[in-house]
């Protein structure tokens, strides 16, 4: 995970946000690259009379301030943790900045050229990280997610739970989790009876995991009683966990179901860093 794509948002998670990206980046020597992420659109819109949406000027002048803001930001975190800017490739964790304002069809795109992109843990409310920017991140680059948590993480890393449900999509998460997973004191492979598709059992990963060098263990709850989402999260407290790796998927391809409830639950709910890929 040498390259590290960090959209700055100033919104009420900002810091935690960075501060798991600074983590990310020192654990691993990475590179860092920080851009301003485009706020959302201010919820007082006004129309021409083309149906054309029109945004105020004060919006477009609170856009520019928002860029210095989040450029500081970005790089206030980054003294904090000792990290250096750089022009060039450099050694050990380093970091850059992009000049330029995007939104979140940019993260979908550049995003490609990165190992990983680091959110804020999206909500529901104006001025909480966007839905619609770790979609973007999850389904348009290609690359893995790290969500992260409402509050900024010490650490994260070190006591990692997969939720493991024989799918597609979670083989390639865990692909793509495989440095963290080897850096980890402990592992384990957590399977919720009822909530699999076909496929391997917890058993045949934790086969896989050992025979990359990782020591893991499998685990296999019931629901009793309640839903797959507070299971999971109960389990991650029971193990002291400080990382979820979970597939991300649909059955649906609108948009706007486009998270299963046990993995919307999961993103509302948790207090951990969550790694996902699509």
């Amino acid at each position: 995970m040498k390259t590290i794509l960090v959209p700055v948002e100033l919104h009420e998670l900002s810091q935690s946000t960075l501060q798991t990206a600074a983590l990310l980046g020192l654990a691993f020597d990475s590179y860092l690259e920080g851009f301003t992420l485009s706020p959302a659109l201010s919820p007082f819109m006004a129309a021409d009379a083309m149906g054309t949406m029109v945004l105020y000027q004060e919006d477009a002048q609170d856009n520019g301030e928002n860029a210095v803001k989040a450029r500081q930001a970005f790089l206030d975190a980054m003294q904090a943790h000792a990290i250096p800017e750089t022009t060039g490739t450099g050694k050990g964790p380093h970091f850059g900045w992009h000049a330029e304002t995007h939104g979140d069809d940019f993260i979908g795109n550049i995003g490609r050229a990165f190992d990983i992109t680091v959110l804020g843990r999206p909500g529901s409310k104006y001025g909480q990280p966007r839905g619609t920017t770790l979609e973007a991140a999850l389904f348009e680059s290609g690359r893995p997610v790290l969500i992260a948590p409402p509050e900024p993480p010490r650490q994260f890393g070190k006591n990692i739970l997969i939720v493991w449900n024989g799918s597609t999509e979670t083989a390639r998460t865990i692909a793509f989790a495989l440095p963290l997973l080897a850096r980890a004191d402990r592992v384990v492979v957590l399977t919720v009876e009822g909530s699999s598709v076909s496929g391997p059992d917890g058993a045949d990963i934790v086969t896989y995991l050992n025979r990359n060098d990782i020591a893991c263990e499998a685990r296999s709850v019931e629901l009793e009683g309640r839903g797959i989402g507070e299971t999971i999260l109960a389990e991650t407290a029971a193990h002291g966990s400080d990382l979820i790796i979970k597939g991300a998927y649909t059955q649906s391809r609108l948009r706007q179901l486009i998270f299963g409830g046990a993995t919307r639950e999961i993103i509302a709910e948790t207090t951990l860093p969550v790694f996902m890929a699509h």
